[in-house]
């Protein structure tokens, strides 16, 4: 059972794509976690949710109340039992589940958009993200075409409102979940597109990143391992050369500011070495890989259910479930929201004391 940190501002869920299993899974996760959901409310559509709730009661037989909130801070006045919801969006008609709709994609992308403005005025504590669709947000056009998911669009915002060109507001997306932790020197890119970015300075950045980030959730220095690019680490120069000419000089300049960066290691035993299980303690708190399949596939084949996205490097915190939008079982009440309450659950005990 999760133990929630107190809040004292609300937290905030975006609702995710509508005709996927955010709204559900949401749903579950305010039935059945009172003292996690505590303080939260939904960032969505009002109509949406209430067909989630229906589809949850149809499938568990229990009642669960919607409640439509006029500001963040009532979320405080909903009873436990019962999902709050924030209209942030246009009302309008419920898009068909398990379909990539251009309104939904919208939808989507405005409870995320509200949300991060939100969070940048100081009005909410944190931002979860429930699943959106990368192809529905594309097909909503502009602004959305111009960003492949949610990191790109809360750096995107972040920016703005910081009054910074993006590339002056690096972040680096996370995956962790109880046994290990990985963060990308690149995200959503093509493989040959990722391996232009494994640069020096990448590299580098990426462990300032991780350093800070990581650090301030554990309360001291991160003990980082940095996977090679090439297999077993290149061996010496025979299967590449990008260890011995950027990686390495990448660590060395981290270890001279005094950031804990060990390797590079081979890719195929640095997550092993990392992992924590019952039985030893890991090697290291985090890894940082040098592109996203590297990174996830590790992390997501110890189980999706309890696996957390992060975006660090955002001067507030999210999170978000290490799954998509399950169109295939949208409506069915099989989703399970144990991702979505481990993400919350990660949100409240990364929130500086400061935000509070």
């Amino acid at each position: 059972m999760m133990t929630a940190p107190p809040l004292q501002k609300p937290l905030a869920i975006t609702m995710g794509d509508p005709a996927g299993i955010g709204p559900e899974i949401i749903a579950k996760a305010f039935r059945d976690a009172h003292g996690l959901t505590r303080g939260c409310f939904v960032a969505g559509d009002l109509a949406t949710l209430r067909r989630a709730a229906q589809i949850v009661q149809a499938s568990q037989g229990a009642s669960l109340p919607v409640a439509l909130i006029e500001s963040p801070q009532q979320a405080w006045d909903v009873p436990p039992g019962c999902v709050p919801v924030l209209q942030v969006v246009e009302p309008g008609v419920l898009v068909p589940l398990g379909e990539v709709s251009a309104i939904a994609g919208k939808m989507a992308g405005d409870c995320v958009f509200w949300a991060a403005r939100a969070a940048l005025r100081g009005e909410v504590a944190a931002v979860v993200t429930a699943p959106l669709h990368k192809e529905a947000l594309a097909a909503a056009g502009e602004p959305y075409t111009w960003f492949p998911g949610h990191t790109e669009l809360l750096q995107a915002e972040a920016a703005a409102h910081l009054g910074k060109p993006t590339h002056e507001v690096p972040v680096r997306m996370m995956l962790a979940n109880e046994e290990l932790r990985t963060v990308l020197v690149s995200i959503h890119l093509s493989l040959r597109d990722a391996l232009e970015k494994v640069t020096r300075e990448n590299i580098l950045q990426t462990l300032r990143i991780t350093h800070q980030s990581v650090g301030a959730a554990l309360q001291r220095a991160p003990r980082i391992g940095v996977a090679g690019l090439n297999p077993h680490a290149g061996e010496g120069g025979l299967f590449g050369r990008e260890e011995i000419e950027v990686i390495s000089p990448a660590v060395a300049a981290a270890q001279a500011e005094g950031i804990d960066a060990r390797g590079p290691f081979a890719p195929d035993t640095v997550f092993m070495r990392a992992r924590a299980t019952p039985k030893r303690a890991g090697e290291f708190d985090v890894v940082v890989a040098m592109y996203h399949d590297q990174g996830l596939i590790p992390v997501k084949y110890l189980g999706v259910e309890q696996g957390v996205n992060v975006t660090l490097g955002l001067p507030f915190v999210r999170t978000s479930p290490d799954h998509g939008t399950a169109f295939d079982i949208a409506g069915s009440g099989q989703a399970d929201p144990a991702s979505l309450m481990a993400a919350v659950h990660m949100a409240r005990q990364l929130i500086p004391a400061s935000s509070e």
